[in-house]
């Protein structure tokens, strides 16, 4: 990269000067404006196909590393940057190359063991240290732009920056902003004009707009430094600068879902997922690049309420599971390019297979990862699974709330909360994870524990566990006495996730599910005895839920007394080195049930 890249950009985000990237190669006369007399009183025109990508996660291979094999699932899909790669060689042959723009709306550089890899164990930060392989990558395929992703922010701003500095293309966050002065800390938006013959060039932008979110979830690292205000702000706001640049073709990539919902409760004047709201309130739009939600748009059209006219929205799944297509048709008259028409549609990355030339580039950093996590660190007495875990108590979560309650415990002792009783919440993250009998891997554990979450101490009282137990168990679909029970049928009421469901160890308690949500949590006991509402508990919770994730009360605004920045899924796989052998006489306790009336479900 050259050296002035960052200076280039760092003025870019400060002035608001988009990145413009001129003298593109004529388009071919399939695409070109024709210049014959036999076409003469035609209008012109023009066919621009923008590519794009979302929700990565780290995926390069088509492999799980979780399981050191080829990834597959029911749906028969497959994954990675290396598909993706030969999706987008087969459309820039089909639609020519100086016909299109590769663009992805976020969430790159955390999600695998890869990533993790080349952030913690191998960082990018180091003096002298690797080029991330997802900039390896995304720099070898030839995109031309990026939004930022919430998850960027993981592994902290330093990590974020090198990141950034290794890519050949621009991170746009318009509504990542310096927090005291408020002006952009990324580019918001990037321009490149495309050449048509015998007219002038076609100009696109793309703005870039992340999640507002980050301010909850990465607060320990984005307070005070940057702030992100809504989505459908700061487009109002960017919209119309690209517009007076002489953008005629607007597309906004967005790390924000379509649905018009959120995750954080009120904590936020901000919609999370603001996609569709954009496309409604702020003109000029043509189409959005949604991303975030993990979800399979081909393509979903949205009124803008100002202008009638309709902007077109597609989301590609997630790590690199699809490839969306916004096929744009456009028209010169009067002087300008107009858009005629958008159309937008996925293709699917498991009708290819991987580009060898990608593949070749990263087999040294893949081998790298599958050796590191395949490392043995104990082994356990009996197979341990999370099959059951969203509606049994498992022993295999209680393994990560006896880990939690260890490391608070140890980081508390010999201060005024050293005596206070520890409670742990832990989420059934995935349905799949095991951790076989015998040798123990950290793969295995690293399946267990997926997100790259930090351990926080927070000051609770009997009364607000409660509350917050009773907000966990409307996680649960309400359940007749008599009906039969469908466990597919049983759990994510209202869309509810699985990792914003919690188990609460060191306290015991049911969940009636024949109940209506809000008077679930029945026989509610600690040491014995029903819960004193005013005792204090230290309550062990990961990072996301102590800042807000999934909007649990009382925990985000609760007294925090310790934290740390080692993540979870480490202190598990030290605490399991430490004891050598797993046995679930260790850590496993039945702390809760699921009853219908008292009676219990299983």
């Amino acid at each position: 990269m050259p050296l002035n890249r960052r200076k280039f950009l760092e003025k870019s985000a400060v002035t608001g000067a988009g990145v413009a990237l001129a003298g593109q190669a004529a388009a071919p006369a399939a695409h070109a404006a024709t210049d014959t007399a036999a076409s003469a009183k035609r209008p012109k025109r023009y066919s621009l196909t923008v590519l794009g990508t979302t929700d990565l996660h780290g995926n390069v291979f088509n492999w799980d590393y979780f399981k050191d094999t080829d990834y597959s699932d029911k749906a028969g899909n497959a994954v990675g940057l290396a598909r993706i790669s030969t999706l987008v060689n087969e459309i820039r042959e089909e639609k020519g190359r100086c016909n299109t723009l590769l663009i992805d709306a976020g969430d790159t550089i955390q999600g695998t063991p890869l990533t993790y890899y080349y952030a913690k164990v191998d960082p990018i930060t180091a003096k002298g240290g690797p080029v991330h392989p997802m900039a390896q990558a995304m720099n070898a395929i030839g995109y031309d732009a990026a939004a930022l992703g919430n998850h960027e922010f993981n592994y902290g701003i330093e990590t974020l920056r090198k990141f950034e500095d290794q890519l050949d293309f621009p991170l746009l966050g318009a509504n990542a902003v310096d927090a005291k002065s408020l002006r952009p800390a990324f580019p918001p938006y990037f321009i490149k004009e495309f050449r048509v013959h015998g007219a002038r060039p076609v100009k696109v932008a793309v703005l870039g707009l992340t999640n507002p979110g980050i301010a909850i979830w990465d607060k320990a690292y984005v307070q005070g430094k940057l702030a992100f205000p809504g989505l459908e702000e700061q487009a109002a706001k960017w919209v119309p600068k690209l517009k007076s640049l002489g953008a005629d073709v607007v597309i906004v990539s967005a790390h924000s879902g379509a649905s018009g919902t959120s995750s954080y409760g009120d904590q936020l004047p901000y919609v999370e997922n603001a996609a569709a709201n954009v496309a409604r309130q702020v003109p000029d739009i043509d189409a959005i690049l949604v991303g975030h939600a993990h979800m399979e748009i081909p393509e979903q059209k949205v009124t803008n309420e100002q202008t009638g006219k309709t902007v077109v929205l597609s989301e590609p799944l997630l790590w690199g599971e699809r490839l969306t297509l916004f096929d744009i048709e456009l028209v010169f008259s009067k002087g300008r390019w107009e858009v005629e028409s958008v159309a937008a549609s996925l293709r699917n990355s498991n009708t290819v297979v991987a580009d060898p030339k990608i593949t070749k580039l990263l087999t040294d950093e893949h081998e790298k990862v599958a050796e590191y996590v395949n490392q043995v660190v104990g082994s356990a007495t009996v197979t341990l699974t999370t099959v059951d875990a969203r509606y049994q108590d498992a022993p295999i979560i209680d393994l990560i709330n006896k880990v939690q309650e260890d490391v608070v415990k140890a980081a508390l002792a010999g201060t005024e909360y050293a005596a206070l009783p520890v409670v742990s919440q832990a989420s059934p993250f995935s349905r799949t994870s095991e951790i076989p009998a015998g040798n123990v891997t950290i793969r295995d554990l690293s399946s267990l524990y997926v997100y790259d979450n930090t351990l926080v101490a927070k000051l609770l009282t009997g009364a607000q566990v409660r509350a917050y137990l009773e907000y966990s168990a409307e996680y649960y679909v309400q359940t007749a006495p008599d009906a039969v029970v469908d466990v597919e049928k049983l759990t994510n009421a209202n869309g509810r996730p699985d990792y914003n469901y919690d188990y609460v160890s060191g306290v015991q308690y049911d969940i009636d599910v024949a109940q209506p949500a809000g008077s679930r949590i029945k026989n509610l006991t600690y040491n014995g005895a029903a819960l004193d509402d005013a005792q204090q508990f230290v309550f062990a919770v990961n990072n996301y839920r102590a800042n807000g994730g999934g909007a649990f009360p009382h925990v985000a605004t609760a007294q925090e007394l310790w934290s740390e920045s080692t993540e979870i899924r480490t202190r598990i796989a030290e605490w399991v080195t430490a004891k050598g052998v797993l046995d679930p006489k260790d850590f496993a306790s039945l702390d809760w049930k699921l009853t219908r009336n008292g009676t219990p479900v299983f």
